[in-house]
């Protein structure tokens, strides 16, 4: 894994001496591909000089990193337990931080903050125990760590902390059955399931299978006074607020979640893809709400607007055979020229159906439909289940933007249907009004997508980058324009987080999330279950 980046060492985007762009390694399907209109994307899109590099620095040195603080009692009573431990600079390092924009600009550039002293792996509920009780005896701070794909500031250590800190990898007690669970968030490949539930994760086929919420049963959690757990594995009970929604969403404030009991299927029969392109976004999203109404979502439904339609594009394999080329142009050809639709406002939607074979067909018809009602045309399997491929490689590209002096990010939010149109529009043009007068340059990039859809409303992810030659100090600027992002969400009926969560980076928002007397309450279980502030990772409040 990469130490001051995304995913696996041997996986990344560059341009090639050619100057074309490639994705390199063989772990996905577009690996070793070329990509030949994504350098003039760039360079159209942000300004960008292929001349002008920002290189990452490429080896963590340790002089780097201070040394730790250890708690030598803690340490020496560790031993005795048998539970692997480490405070090598490495270790300590790539347990420090998540995927927030600042965290890997500044390791990228071989700065290295606040950072766990210890690192502990834990192989089962009881060693957690044994560590938890070890850390109240001695007054140890621990930070709960799944797979690190944090966006929320979640893992950053609070430079405040005086205490030793240490950080709980749970990764030893992952446990793969080969079974089906449905949820499958964008960061899958490495977050965790502690996580996922920590976190009150939300997967892209939450249509079919539901979010975390929906899947878990039951749930096991170690904290300072004791471990939380229901009695029975009931589907459903009537005893008081239910505690597991204490536990979900409580972000490593409370304690470590060590074992979850959660529902699970047959592999789906069947699986299909589908797109379907719009003549514009409004349309779009009033086929989106009336598939909601009409409660026939496919296992996937994902809205791009142009911009993202266009970033998509810009992703597309080199092609085979001059006849692929061909069928591509005359594709084009059908949807501008005969259909009249405009490429400068044309948006897509890719779809998953899956299930068993008739019933998918069916479901296939009916979705077609609804979209045909709204000016919606059939463009093919290879376009939706390009897009679904892309979500997974997505994230390897801020990499090579930051190569190239250009930054970004993406964020979401959740928002009555009546809203989302609204809430699109006004982000966007907050986002470019505010890198104008912050003095960027050149312009940005503001794009969405609406990537869930619930009865009343929808999950709307964001993206937004721009280059920063020019600016002193570009992750302030950075964070100032998305800090006036999340304003004008909030300004306009959109939730705090749909599933990326709170962490450090939203918590000034906190109280008006859930209003003072909500905060007393987190506060005052926080104050019970975890008096001393053991897991004082400072999220959350």
């Amino acid at each position: 894994m990469k130490w001051n980046g995304w995913g696996y060492s041997d996986t990344k985007f560059l341009f090639n001496k050619k100057g074309q762009a490639e994705f390199t390694g063989k772990r996905y399907k577009l690996s070793g591909m070329i990509m030949p209109a994504l350098k003039d994307w760039l360079e159209d899109t942000f300004g960008t000089n292929l001349q002008h590099k920002s290189p990452a620095t490429p080896i963590l040195t340790s002089s780097a990193v201070q040394p730790p603080t250890l708690n030598e009692a803690f340490v020496e009573e560790l031993k005795s337990t048998g539970i692997p431990f480490s405070h090598d600079a490495e270790d300590r390092v790539f347990r420090a931080h998540g995927h927030c924009l600042h965290e890997i600009f500044a390791l990228r550039e071989g700065k290295v903050g606040r950072v766990p002293d210890l690192v502990v792996w834990p192989n089962c509920h009881n060693d957690v125990v044994r560590i938890v009780e070890l850390a109240c005896k001695h007054n140890v701070c621990l930070i709960p760590y799944g797979g690190g794909t944090s966006v929320s500031s979640g893992l950053e250590c609070p430079p405040e902390e005086t205490r030793s800190i240490v950080s709980l990898d749970t990764s030893q007690m992952l446990n793969e059955s080969g079974y089906c669970t449905g949820h499958e968030p964008d960061s899958m490949e490495f977050s965790s399931l502690g996580g996922w539930v920590a976190t009150r994760a939300s997967g892209m086929k939450k249509n079919i299978y539901g979010n975390i919420e929906d899947l878990v049963i039951r749930v096991k959690m170690v904290t300072p006074q004791g471990v939380i757990e229901k009695s029975c594995l009931g589907p459903r009970m009537s005893t008081g607020p239910d505690i597991h929604h204490f536990i979900m969403g409580s972000e490593g404030t409370l304690g470590v979640v060590t074992e979850v009991t959660m529902k699970i299927r047959p592999m789906p029969e069947y699986q299909k893809y589908g797109s379907v392109v719009f003549p514009n976004f409004e349309q779009g999203v009033a086929c989106l709400r009336e598939v909601a109404k009409q409660r026939c979502a496919p296992a996937s439904i994902r809205l791009m607007d142009n911009e993202q339609f266009k970033f998509g594009h810009a992703l597309k394999p080199q092609v085979s055979s001059m006849f692929t080329s061909f069928l591509d142009g005359l594709k084009t050809f059908y949807i501008t020229k005969f259909k009249g639709f405009d490429p400068n406002c044309l948006c897509v939607a890719t779809l998953l159906f899956e299930g068993h074979r008739e019933k998918v067909l069916q479901h296939e018809k009916q979705v077609y439909d609804i979209a045909a009602q709204f000016g919606g045309l059939a463009a093919g399997e290879d376009n939706g289940q390009r897009g679904y491929m892309l979500t997974f490689v997505i994230a390897y590209l801020r990499d090579l933007g930051m190569d190239y002096y250009v930054i970004g990010e993406s964020f979401e939010t959740s928002v009555p249907w009546d809203r989302v149109l609204d809430i699109c529009r006004n982000v966007k043009l907050r986002i470019i009004q505010e890198c104008k007068d912050k003095g960027v340059q050149f312009q940005p990039l503001a794009s969405c997508r609406a990537t869930q859809t619930y009865d009343s409303g929808a999950c709307v992810y964001f993206y937004f980058a721009f280059n920063y030659r020019g600016l002193s100090d570009p992750v302030h600027v950075f964070e100032e324009v998305e800090h006036a992002a999340r304003e004008e969400i909030l300004a306009n009926g959109g939730s705090l987080s749909h599933h990326h969560g709170v962490g450090k980076l939203r918590k000034e928002w906190m109280r008006e999330a859930v209003s003072n007397v909500g905060m007393g309450m987190l506060k005052s279980v926080k104050d019970y279950v975890d008096p001393n502030n053991i897991f004082g990772n400072r999220n959350l409040l």
